[in-house]
């Protein structure tokens, strides 16, 4: 089955051999930059912890939280040092705070690691100072301006393009939230794959909420009644909600409800025309779960994603998925879900689960395991170590070994 493109413009190809390129110098194993590793020496570690510290949660920032959150419990060892703009007292770590909100990642912190001289900076965002006094990792979430690009305004696009590049040549050591950024690295950049560690994002042990006696109020103040599907993400072209609709219509008695701010306000009109289609906008954690716990089923049909975290909700929720083979998907739900990339394929597999019991019960439990593997823990332990490992610090022993990140 061919992937819908009515919806989107065709994802932008990579081209070969391209090279990576910078105008700053390389924050690389450089043998000046080697530190010498005595007994009893606690490396100074400093941590970019800005997007944890923002009100308006995307996955970027999701994963700086949680990961900043865990860091110093998995790693005492490590001397940590967190710096923001702003304070924000519920994140559970001291922070450094360093006031002025413009410019902040590129003037106001390189002048404090200038004083400061920790023995490297962590990124968790991939915007690395021009000017950085100090060797660098960063993780890479996804590199969707690349792919699709008519989606970013010309200003957007350039600053993004700039400091993703600039990152990627500059940096010791790489971080990658799934294999498929990884891939995109190395498409588009050039990037040596064997220089970037895969350590995925966190979630899948978060208890699930159980059912309310007023989950049926709740929804009917949505304007949702009956069955329906969920599609959780920004209403944009690259998330292809309107493939997911015109699967909806293909299935009687069933009704699709997205959640998700409205980036594209042509794509969510002809999505609020639907009779078979509920927009519900941006939905806090509390309705997010409600309508994960009540859906019959997720339906992502996303053209590009860098790792896919309302699949790993469903997942954790044991709601059955049928996912669009893009991007990380398959990589995030493995054999938990069924794929299909057009809305007759996603219509078929949604009257599958309707008519297969066994089918939907089989994809709820596998989900639910699936999603097991996927913890904050062992992110912000996969984290430590690319940072042990970039400053010349000996992986931890059996005791406390944690799963080595991918370099496959």
């Amino acid at each position: 089955m061919a992937a819908i493109t009515t919806s989107a413009p065709a994802p932008a190809r990579p081209r070969p051999g391209r090279k990576p390129f910078t105008w700053f110098p390389t924050l690389d194993a450089s043998p000046e930059m080697n530190l010498k590793i005595e007994p009893g020496f606690v490396p100074a570690i400093a941590v970019d912890a800005n997007p944890a510290t923002r009100r308006l949660i995307t996955g970027t920032e999701l994963y700086a939280r949680e990961v900043v959150r865990r860091l110093p419990a998995v790693a005492p060892e490590l001397g940590w040092t967190f710096y923001a703009s702003r304070p924000a007292p519920g994140l559970g770590v001291d922070l450094t705070v360093l006031p002025l909100p413009r410019l902040w990642s590129q003037a106001r912190l390189p002048i404090e690691l200038a004083r400061r001289r920790p023995a490297l900076l962590l990124v968790l965002a991939h915007v690395v100072p021009a000017w950085c006094p100090v060797p660098a990792v960063t993780v890479f979430h996804d590199l969707a301006f690349e792919r699709f690009p008519n989606a970013y305004g010309p200003r957007e696009r350039a600053y993004l393009r700039w400091t993703t590049r600039s990152a990627a040549a500059r940096c010791r050591a790489l971080v990658a939230v799934s294999d498929a950024t990884r891939r995109d690295l190395a498409d588009f950049y050039g990037v040596d794959p064997a220089r970037v560690s895969v350590v995925h994002p966190g979630g899948g042990e978060t208890p699930v909420e159980p059912a309310r006696a007023d989950d049926e109020r709740r929804l009917a103040g949505l304007d949702i009644e009956g069955p329906f599907a969920l599609c959780v993400g920004r209403i944009e072209p690259r998330k292809n909600q309107l493939a997911a609709l015109a699967a909806v219509e293909r299935v009687p008695g069933l009704l699709l409800v997205c959640a998700g701010r409205i980036v594209d306000p042509a794509m969510g009109a002809r999505l609020a025309a639907s009779p078979h289609c509920r927009l519900v906008g941006h939905v806090d954690d509390a309705v997010r779960d409600l309508l994960y716990r009540r859906a019959e089923v997720l339906l992502f049909p996303s053209l590009y994603e860098g790792f896919g975290f309302p699949v790993l909700e469903a997942l954790r929720q044991g709601l059955p998925c049928v996912l669009s083979q893009a991007g990380s998907l398959p990589e995030v739900a493995g054999e938990a879900a069924l794929y299909a990339d057009d809305p007759e394929g996603i219509a078929e597999a949604v009257e599958r689960l309707r008519a297969q019991p066994e089918l939907r019960a089989r994809l709820a439990a596998d989900g639910r395991r699936r999603a097991q593997s996927f913890t904050w823990e062992r992110t912000a332990e996969g984290v430590a170590e690319v940072v042990r490992a970039a400053v010349g610090l000996p992986l931890p022993g059996p005791a406390r070994s944690a799963p080595r990140p991918s370099t496959r």
